[in-house]
């Protein structure tokens, strides 16, 4: 009995550490919906623009007359209508405790889609447009410890996260340069910071391997990074959860041209094999409303009035994708589909 004591006491540690795992901090298990749908909508004007890095921006947006702003917890981000109508979510990055202002920060990509580049040149005094705030990337309060990693832009809803772990917390934070990444002179003192131009590349399997066991992991950066931590994780530390967070959307996988014709109007967009139906519908309606693009926060969701749908969100019910789709993700199986909109 007593030679077989130590190996019973490891076996009941690793059960409660697997249903701490599975009803805790797993995001699948965790109660669902956790993005609020539609959010508050509120025009806002900008009270400070600072530059925090090369290229990186932080924008402090209030209610004109100082009003209190919804609450939000750490990982939650804000819709950003700017002044041209493109639509862009930026994670919220100050202090939950300061409801008279968000922090937003940009960085400018010369290469991007128009978004960020506009956003560089907002004043202040300029008023915007913002929904939210949603969270579709839940600070889990009761885990055990943290580690943190973030790449580069991707501080931005990992630095909230950091400041309310204490010291239950470990961050390892990666970027290019120093120069280039934004919010050096805020992080806690242990953190521990990985330029590209001081070392070699970061070893992303060795950085998740040092996570505790039931360690909470938060990962957020470029998609090589997203991916390496769900390929490595799991088979490094199988009791830990992993969180992520992507700021683009998904690539379209295995798709096929199909037809969309919007009920309302009549109009008919053709869908491309490797874009969203959102991105097609988008050029022909360019207010319909969207938030993630990514398939779990249901901003996009709309009734099918014909067609089969290939179903690739991660929120909807059996019964709710009877006769509903989220245009974001979710595409035709291959025959013209009629949306009610």
């Amino acid at each position: 009995m007593r030679a077989d004591a130590p190996t019973t006491g490891l076996r009941v540690l690793a059960a409660a550490l697997d249903v701490y795992k599975r009803v805790v901090t797993v995001p699948a298990l965790s109660p669902p919906n956790p993005v609020r749908f539609t959010g508050f909508d509120m025009t806002a004007v900008v009270r400070e623009v600072r530059v925090e890095a090369r290229d990186v921006v932080s924008l402090t947006l209030a209610l004109p007359g100082g009003e209190l702003l919804p609450s939000w917890r750490p990982g939650s981000h804000i819709d950003v209508f700017l002044p041209s109508g493109r639509q862009r979510q930026y994670s919220l990055c100050g202090d939950p405790r300061e409801r008279r202002s968000y922090r937003i920060a940009v960085r400018r990509l010369a290469d991007g889609e128009g978004g960020s580049r506009e956003a560089h040149t907002l004043a202040v005094g300029d008023p915007v447009r913002i929904q939210g705030p949603r969270n579709a990337f839940t600070f889990i309060e009761t885990a055990p410890s943290y580690l943190f990693l973030a790449a580069g832009i991707g501080i931005t809803p990992i630095l909230p996260m950091v400041r309310a772990a204490g010291a239950r917390g470990r961050l390892v934070y990666l970027g290019r340069s120093r120069e280039s990444m934004p919010f050096l002179d805020e992080l806690p003192g242990s953190v521990d910071i990985r330029p590209d131009d001081e070392g070699a590349t970061p070893d992303i399997a060795a950085i998740l391997a040092s996570a505790r066991p039931g360690a909470a992991v938060y990962v957020c950066g470029p998609p090589a990074v997203l991916t390496a931590a769900q390929r490595c994780l799991f088979d490094l530390n199988p009791t830990a959860s992993l969180h992520t967070e992507r700021f683009s959307a998904l690539p379209v996988l295995n798709g096929r041209d199909f037809d969309l014709t919007l009920a309302r109007t009549g109009v008919t967009v053709r869908v491309g094999s490797g874009e969203t139906a959102l991105a097609a519908i988008r050029r022909v309606k360019s207010d319909v409303v969207y938030s993630c693009r990514q398939g779990f926060c249901g901003t996009c969701k709309i009734g099918v009035r014909s067609g089969d749908v290939e179903h690739r969100d991660r929120l909807l019910s059996d019964g709710e994708r009877a006769g509903h789709m989220l245009t974001c993700v979710s595409r035709s199986t291959g025959g013209p589909l009629v949306l009610d909109l």
